[in-house]
């Protein structure tokens, strides 16, 4: 098996939860789906997918910056919305945090998420070489 590094950008994670925010095995870091919450795990912007998109990158920003790495670093996206609505608005923010071309992206409609307030989660996979 390859080796594990659990990355949680600095904080602390709780032990009951059944997931880690990113995971680094080999070059790869797989981070897990993500909604636009502040440090208190309250949804920015309700209402407003941009800036929920917005705080998702700034989040996967930091991550990846406690790796050693940066947005410009993930290889590929998977976009949840429960609705169409703006979405495409979203594009601005892609460009905003994928400076030197973009990664492969997959846009799900889903019935609702986990977070109600959220109108979008993403996950997203990068490769930083060590």
């Amino acid at each position: 098996m390859s080796e594990r590094e659990i990355i949680t950008g600095g904080r602390d994670w709780p032990a009951r939860y059944t997931f880690v925010p990113a995971l680094r095995v080999g070059d790869t870091i797989h981070i897990s789906g993500t909604t636009g919450t502040d440090e208190n795990g309250v949804i920015t912007a309700p209402g407003d997918i941009v800036e929920q998109t917005r705080q998702i990158f700034r989040k996967f920003d930091a991550l990846l910056k406690s790796a050693g790495g940066s947005c410009d670093d993930i290889v590929s996206t998977v976009d949840y919305i429960i609705s169409t609505k703006d979405y495409g608005k979203t594009g601005t923010v892609r460009r905003e945090f994928f400076r030197n071309g973009f990664p492969t992206a997959t846009g799900v409609i889903v019935a609702g998420l986990l977070r109600p307030e959220a109108l979008i989660e993403i996950s997203a996979v990068a490769v930083l070489r060590r």
